[in-house]
């Protein structure tokens, strides 16, 4: 059964992050908080547990469109062809936030997603994540954890969330009440940056 663990954003237990970067280098599975909703993310090196929340999410690995959470915009060219200068001065403002950038991957990409053409990149305003993927010293590969309620459809009370993924990943952290607004969606991958998903990011920013 998953270990439910509670952090504060403003001060987060160094004992505690060690412990759950840990279990993602060990090939487990993690739920957390971001700046919209809750995450279920595991270590981007590690195939296993790549391969446990494509079976989740019901999608072939080598097609899923996660995203990569990073700590801020310094590994973008580990994963990332090269962009101009527009298109980084566009991050640089929208970043760390509430947006996933679809941006052209580069030829160093994990194996398994060594067909794909694209990469979705969020660096998220959240102090738990960010100090996590810090300690990690990679990016975790993330998607949304969805209800089955059409209306609510992102649950954002950690103990229900516990409730329903207890028995599924191996840590929940309660990082208190996650938002139910998902983040916006640009894809700059063309001419022009197209919005794919209008979430919480302000697209005046950009």
């Amino acid at each position: 059964m998953a270990r439910l663990i509670k952090l504060y954003e403003e001060n987060p237990n160094p004992k505690q992050i060690q412990e759950i970067v840990n279990t993602l280098r060990d090939g487990g599975l993690v739920i957390y908080p971001t700046d919209t909703v809750y995450g279920l993310g595991c270590d981007i090196t590690n195939n296993r547990a790549l391969e446990k929340i494509a079976k989740i999410k019901g999608v072939k690995l080598a097609k899923a469109n996660f995203s990569f959470i990073c700590k801020d915009l310094s590994n973008l060219s580990d994963y990332v062809k090269q962009i101009d200068n527009t298109t980084f001065k566009m991050l640089k403002r929208a970043l760390p936030g509430p947006f996933t950038f679809i941006l052209p991957g580069s030829n160093n990409l994990p194996t398994v997603f060594k067909k794909k053409k694209t990469v979705g990149i969020r660096v998220p305003d959240n102090q738990i994540c960010n100090h996590i993927v810090g300690e990690l010293g990679n990016p975790i590969v993330s998607t949304s954890i969805h209800d089955e309620d059409e209306i609510i459809e992102y649950t954002t009370d950690p103990e229900l969330i516990f409730e329903k993924w207890k028995n599924i990943v191996d840590i929940v952290i309660d990082g208190g009440y996650g938002g139910n607004i998902p983040s916006t969606i640009i894809d700059v991958t063309g001419r022009e940056p197209e919005l794919v998903r209008e979430g919480k990011g302000d697209i005046t920013i950009l």
